[in-house]
Formats: structure tokens, C-alpha cells, sequence
């Protein structure tokens, strides 16, 4: 049995739902999980965890400053452990950019670390226009319209393929 830390950075809570599904999956597998945000880690021993996974969604092209700043400063500890990076993102709702080689955030995101993850997942996330303030709904929805992407203000939809969610979690139960 392993202790396995989900890390996590979470624009409007999708990025949320992806951990506590990895989390039961993982525990599946007999192992305890602990799901933190970045906000929070300080409260923990790092050390104490055999393996550590990292979880960011992206807003408006980018991962959280925290997710970099926490691999930045942490990179020697996750580089001692089993590890793993996800990234959670709308651009992935397309079948040739829903892997990590072919997505283009994924990949900005390796060249600016010097981390490298021993493995990777991108998951298509949540459009959910009702619950994106005014701006974040305008932006949002010109980054949808310039990448054909659903621009009807009331649209809510989940792009998520929880199959593949499923098996990057029983791949961080076997790492």
C-alpha cells in the first residue's frame, strides 16, 4: 500500500472532480490517497508520500504561477518519487490534441519546467458558461469562436472522457 498525494490547481472546480475520481480508483487499488490543493500543501509532510501527482487546469492558456512555483521549489522530492502531471484543459475536447505530445499546453508547459513528469495525462475539461463571470464568459467564448468551439452563452458541457481518467488512475496505482 502505497501513500499517494493528488496536487491540485483548479480554475472553476473541474480539475476537482478529476482528482476525487483518480482518488477512488487509485483506492481501488488498496492504496491511500490524499488530494490537497496547491493552496494548501504546507500543511503536510511531502516526504511521507511515496508518490505524488499534479493536477493544473489551464485559464486563459496558461497553469496556475502556484503549480509552477510548487514544482520549481519541490522539484528534487518529485524527481525521489513515482510521479505523475496532468493537465486538464478545453483544447483537449479535439482527438488530435487529447494526448500529451499533441497538446499544445501540455507541451509550453514541459519547456518552461525542468521537471519531467514519469508520466503524463491531458483531460478535456468543462465549459460552463452560466458560472463564468462576465468577462471570463466573454474571453471564453472568443477563444471559442476563433477554435470552432461552442459559443451559445447557456452552454454547459462536459468534455471529459472519464474512461481515460480511469485508466491514467489505475497507471498512477501501478507506478
Amino acid at each position: 500500500m502505497a501513500k499517494i498525494l493528488v496536487l491540485y490547481s483548479s480554475t472553476d472546480g473541474h480539475t476537482i472532480k478529476i482528482c476525487q475520481l483518480l482518488k477512488q480508483v487509485i483506492e481501488r487499488n488498496a492504496h491511500r490517497v490524499t488530494v490537497v490543493s496547491v493552496d494548501d500543501f504546507r500543511q503536510l509532510d511531502l516526504p511521507a508520500f511515496d508518490k505524488i501527482v499534479i493536477g493544473a487546469s489551464i485559464r486563459y492558456g496558461k497553469h496556475s504561477k502556484k503549480i509552477v512555483d510548487f514544482i520549481d521549489s519541490h522539484r528534487q522530492l518529485l524527481e525521489s518519487k513515482a510521479n505523475a502531471f496532468f493537465s486538464v484543459n478545453i483544447v483537449a475536447r479535439k482527438p488530435e490534441k487529447n494526448r500529451p505530445e499533441t497538446n499544445p499546453y501540455m507541451r509550453k508547459f514541459l519547456e518552461k519546467i525542468a521537471w519531467r513528469p514519469k508520466q503524463l495525462a491531458v483531460f478535456a475539461g468543462k465549459l460552463d458558461y452560466p458560472k463564468y463571470g462576465f468577462f471570463d464568459r466573454l474571453m471564453i467564448r472568443f477563444i471559442m469562436l476563433i477554435t470552432n468551439g461552442p459559443t451559445d452563452p447557456a452552454t454547459v458541457v462536459e468534455f471529459t472522457d472519464w474512461q481515460q481518467v480511469e485508466a491514467f488512475g489505475q497507471l498512477v496505482s501501478e507506478m
